[in-house]
């Protein structure tokens, strides 16, 4: 019952810009921080943006601060992420997740341990590839 959706990505030359969207369903939206996080074979996986659907506060990591943009529409239940400036390095499959804990502080702290994040719930992902 419970989804997370994730779309919008693709193939972008360096310099290009996605916006990415996660449509949430299944549970109660403004109860959740939801996330972007990505991966790449044979490295962690990295939290890169959050937001709080109870205040609305948004957390970056450093490796996209600047570039990416999150933002929530709390009545379509959908979280998206726009990303400028993108870089090759940026390649990757971005996944959103929800957790009633999530939040910034905490995106930061499970990353400086290693990639782990204990996510409520995970979406399949979507590929985002950015050539040079």
């Amino acid at each position: 019952e419970v989804q997370l959706q994730a779309s919008g990505g693709g193939l972008v030359q360096a310099g290009g810009s996605l916006r990415l969207s996660c449509a949430a369903s299944g549970f109660t939206f403004d109860d959740y921080g939801i996330g972007w996080f990505r991966q790449v074979p044979g490295k962690e996986r990295e939290g890169v943006s959050c937001i709080s659907s109870k205040d609305g506060s948004t957390y970056y990591a450093d490796s996209v601060k600047g570039r990416f943009t999150i933002s929530s529409d709390n009545a379509k239940n959908t979280v998206y992420l726009q990303m400028d400036s993108l870089k090759p390095e940026d390649t990757a499959v971005y996944y959103c997740a929800a957790d009633p804990a999530l939040s910034g502080v905490t995106m930061r702290a499970y990353d400086e341990k290693g990639g782990y994040f204990p996510m409520n719930y995970w979406g399949p992902g979507t590929l985002v590839t950015v050539s040079s």
